[in-house]
């Protein structure tokens, strides 16, 4: 299995840059950070967690924007994967938003990933124009949207929520693709969508019955006549070596650590710690 980090990003502690260099110097093969654009101070959606309005972690209100965040990262690494866990497309135009990602693909020669995500919080989507009901749809327009401008020389694009003629568009990305993972629940609904969408899944924190779930995914995605295997990337809590054992035997292909935004010093600290107990070899 590989190995990264997420680092909920803040106005405070750790930049993304410092903790993207320290996550490379320990080993990790890849470095995550959310998105929310902004958190509507009156809601209706209730936070998955917390099962009401209350939020677990006043970073929800202080998260920076995630591709300037990997932009710093990438200008400072040289090996470390780049993605998001997750961001929201839905809630960008996607002419705009597939030139930033492919233009960040270009600049960090290629080592960029999309985790995406419905959006839990419909409020914040509204505010975006995007109706609760259809964020699937949104979600997947916008994608094969981008998709069209990462590879056609002249994209042009006629859904029920984006439009747009023949158009030019460079950079393209690197590998002529960006690969697409889905953060969400791990249902038949879900993976229903990610066999026709997307590359991989991103499991939600605290998911349970794994085994299961990844079967699932795996019968799915071959009913749907995709070749090789889905990507799993499963979020961890603390370092647990029998969990990481069983995951490995179910198919997980990387797992994610959270990362405190707390001081560089601590920061750099707790990889090297875990770093030790994953049993990765430290890079120059």
């Amino acid at each position: 299995m590989r190995y990264g980090i997420v680092l909920f990003t803040s106005d405070r502690g750790i930049s993304p840059a410092d903790a993207a260099v320290a996550a490379e110097r320990a080993g990790f093969d890849t470095f995550y950070v959310p998105e929310h654009t902004h958190i509507p101070v009156i809601r209706a959606a209730a936070h998955p967690r917390t099962g009401d309005a209350s939020l677990p972690d006043d970073r929800y209100l202080r998260t920076l924007d995630p591709w300037v965040a990997l932009g710093t990262a990438a200008a400072v690494t040289s090996r470390i994967g780049l993605s998001t866990a997750v961001a929201l497309p839905a809630e960008h135009h996607p002419i705009t938003l597939a030139k930033t990602i492919a233009s960040l693909d270009y600049l960090s020669g290629g080592r960029v990933s999309l985790g995406v995500g419905f959006g839990w919080n419909t409020d914040e989507l509204a505010h975006h124009g995007v109706p609760a009901g259809k964020r699937r749809t949104v979600l997947r327009e916008h994608l094969d949207a981008m998709r069209v401008l990462w590879t056609e020389e002249e994209a042009d694009f006629d859904g029920e929520f984006v439009t747009f003629g023949a158009s030019w568009s460079w950079p393209k990305p690197v590998r002529k693709r960006i690969p697409v993972l889905l953060g969400a629940a791990g249902t038949e609904k879900t993976f229903l969508w990610l066999a026709k969408n997307a590359d991989g899944w991103i499991t939600t924190p605290k998911e349970d019955g794994l085994d299961d779930k990844i079967a699932l995914l795996h019968r799915i995605w071959h009913e749907h006549d995709r070749a090789d295997t889905p990507e799993i990337v499963a979020l961890a809590g603390r370092h647990d070596a029998a969990q990481l054992t069983q995951w490995g035997e179910f198919g997980v292909t990387e797992v994610v650590f959270g990362v405190p935004d707390r001081s560089a010093d601590d920061v750099r600290a707790y990889l090297t710690r875990l770093a030790g107990k994953l049993g990765i070899e430290e890079t120059q």
